[in-house]
């Protein structure tokens, strides 16, 4: 099977992280790491593991477009904007782990496969990616009126990108949690927790449900769904049994990274190239497919 050249512009945490976790696919083969500052560390352990490195940025990439089938962006959402209008309109498929939401929302385990004809794909975010499974596996059994999550992480985890966009973050959760996990009001609120030694990422879903009743059919939903997550985030799992006090259904999670390039208590951030890595591996087998 051809395997998709991938490139990475970003060459900080999350474009590091992410780089080890294509090494491990069957579909992606890691091509380059596009960066703006020649002394990162992302740029160096890239071309310590004998990729291309591309230090001046998207304009740099744009004369090296034979290097690139996919492009997953880790920059911040003003600068994807940019990227995308270039890189699409140079028929490029891009993988935005940014707040842009340019292209449609993407979880995994939830809408994988709707929307792999469409030139971007945004992957939410890091608190979407842990709680919008949960408010659809119980919004598959009975309609969600309104879900708030709440994500704590780490303050050591949460990096310049991530402290300059949390208003993105919260705009973009709130409506994904709508579009994707399918309630029909969404809210989110991220907590970053300076706590020493770091805590691991968790999360709490509170979701109020049009009627009550359907406790063992959401429990069931539920379980099922966190097994699919945790086919690509091992360290996803539930934090006790969902609480339900009438109508209310209170889901408590944890989220434990691979400790691949961040320290395992930075779930937020492997969850995010987890699911990224996962989407751009599926877009590569079934394009592979079609070609046979």
């Amino acid at each position: 099977m051809r395997k998709l050249k991938v490139g990475i512009i970003g060459s900080g945490n999350i474009g590091t992280d992410l780089m080890y976790k294509i090494e491990r696919s069957d579909a992606l083969e890691m091509s380059v790491m596009v960066g703006i500052d020649p002394e990162s560390e992302g740029l160096k352990r890239a071309a310590d593991r004998g990729y291309t490195v591309v230090a001046d940025g998207i304009d740099g990439l744009m004369k090296r477009l034979d290097l690139v089938d996919i492009v997953f962006d880790a920059t911040s959402a003003k600068a994807h904007k940019h990227h995308s209008e270039l890189l699409v309109a140079a028929g490029k498929k891009v993988i935005d782990l940014t707040p842009a939401a340019i292209g449609p929302f993407t979880v995994p385990t939830v809408n994988l496969n709707e929307h792999f004809s469409e030139p971007n794909l945004n992957m939410v975010t890091c608190g979407g990616q842990a709680t919008i499974p949960i408010v659809n596996a119980i919004n598959r059994v009975v309609d969600v009126e309104y879900a708030e999550i709440v994500a704590t992480v780490s303050s050591k985890s949460a990096g310049p990108g991530t402290r300059a966009n949390i208003d993105e973050f919260t705009r973009t959760t709130s409506k994904a949690i709508e579009q994707v996990g399918g309630a029909k009001k969404g809210k989110a609120i991220i907590i970053l927790n300076p706590a020493e030694p770091p805590i691991i990422m968790r999360d709490t879903v509170h979701a109020l449900i049009a009627e009550d009743g359907k406790e063992e059919d959401i429990i069931a939903s539920i379980h099922d769904m966190v097994k699919d997550v945790q086919s690509y985030v091992p360290g996803y799992r539930l934090r006790g049994t969902p609480q339900f006090d009438g109508r209310k259904v209170s889901v408590f999670l944890e989220v434990e990274g691979a400790g691949d390039f961040f320290p395992p208590y930075s779930g937020n951030l492997d969850i995010m190239t987890a699911a990224a890595a996962k989407v751009a591996n599926e877009f590569a087998k079934q394009l592979a497919a079609a070609e046979v």
